[in-house]
């Protein structure tokens, strides 16, 4: 019977282990660098209020350069050999352009304001990746040989912050493969790059996304600002408890504040929904807002999405 017990215990706690072995994994897509596009001409140029900016093209990218295909293909496999699932660019791309309202500008119901995505935003909101893996690289040729010089960044898709990176220059070769130079350069150093980007997705996930709220207020609101009062708190208070009641572990930094806006970062939402489903930054807001359109408040709200990590709250009107 004790034989039975222990035969019994020793069972569960293999099972226990194999479960709290299996760590999650985050979700990853890999991006030509912007320099990169930049220096081979990939980019789009727009006016952006008279300040000419340029955005990476990365569509052309994918159809004119036969060199990107195989380094993000190199990438998925050496990641995916290593248990991490990755979201394919060109294919994230396509399902992009099968949605036309992707495509279209966020126009305001009241005002008519409209609101851009960049490219990538879209990306990201498209793909659900948790971390992107941005990809810079050139080729050296010393006579026959040739070497590659790589630069390999992992981005938190919400924040934009550096979570991993490693970079170097591979052994000199006879091989003519970008992507088996990529191959060989890399995988000395890969196994360090995955740890930290696994322990910057565990971090995630026990104390949550890091995201940006903007507060504001319309310049036509008939006597409402942040620093209205309900039952003898500000607007700006009743934000404050609402944000310390429902970010992870209360963490969020308001960073600045007057009577009409308020800017939180650093404000970390849960991953999932209280039903399971996956928490992103414009549902987190979408709550907020619900508490402040109900009793005693009634303030009307509309929320304009800035992006994966960060969204605008405009109190006043919808």
């Amino acid at each position: 019977m004790k034989n039975f017990k222990f035969i019994l215990l020793g069972l569960l706690f293999g099972t226990a282990l194999s479960v709290f072995g299996q760590a999650k994994r985050p979700k990853l897509m890999v991006v030509p660098s912007d320099s990169w596009c930049m220096e081979h001409g990939y980019t789009n140029k727009y006016d952006n209020m008279g300040n000419i900016e340029y955005v990476p093209d990365y569509k052309a990218a994918l159809l004119n350069c036969k060199e990107l295909n195989n380094v993000i293909s190199k990438i998925n496999i050496i990641m995916a050999d290593r248990g991490f699932p990755l979201q394919d660019l060109q294919q994230t791309i396509k399902s992009i352009n099968n949605i036309s309202a992707e495509d279209q500008l966020i126009q305001s119901k009241t005002s008519g304001a409209n609101i851009a995505e960049s490219q990538l935003d879209r990306i990201r909101r498209t793909a659900k990746a948790d971390i992107i893996l941005e990809i810079d690289w050139n080729i050296n040729t010393v006579g026959p040989k040739k070497s590659i010089t790589y630069n390999l960044r992992g981005l938190d898709a919400y924040s934009n912050k550096q979570v991993a990176g490693v970079q170097g220059t591979g052994t000199p070769s006879f091989s003519a493969e970008v992507d088996v130079l990529l191959e060989e350069a890399t995988l000395s150093n890969v196994d360090n790059f995955i740890a930290s980007l696994q322990q910057h997705f565990d971090d995630i996930l026990a104390n949550g996304r890091e995201v940006v709220l903007d507060i504001r207020v319309f310049n036509n609101a008939e006597g409402i600002d942040l620093e209205s009062e309900y039952d003898g708190y500000e607007l700006t208070e009743i934000i404050d408890n609402w944000l310390a009641e429902n970010t992870v572990n209360h963490v969020f930094s308001k960073s600045d504040g007057t009577a009409t806006m308020t800017l939180y970062d650093q404000v970390r939402i849960p991953l999932y929904k209280a039903n399971g489903m996956a928490q992103d930054t414009e549902g987190f807001t979408r709550e907020l807002a619900r508490h402040l359109r109900k009793e005693p408040y009634k303030v009307p709200c509309k929320i304009i999405n800035r992006g994966l990590g960060r969204c605008l709250l405009v109190i006043g009107e919808k």
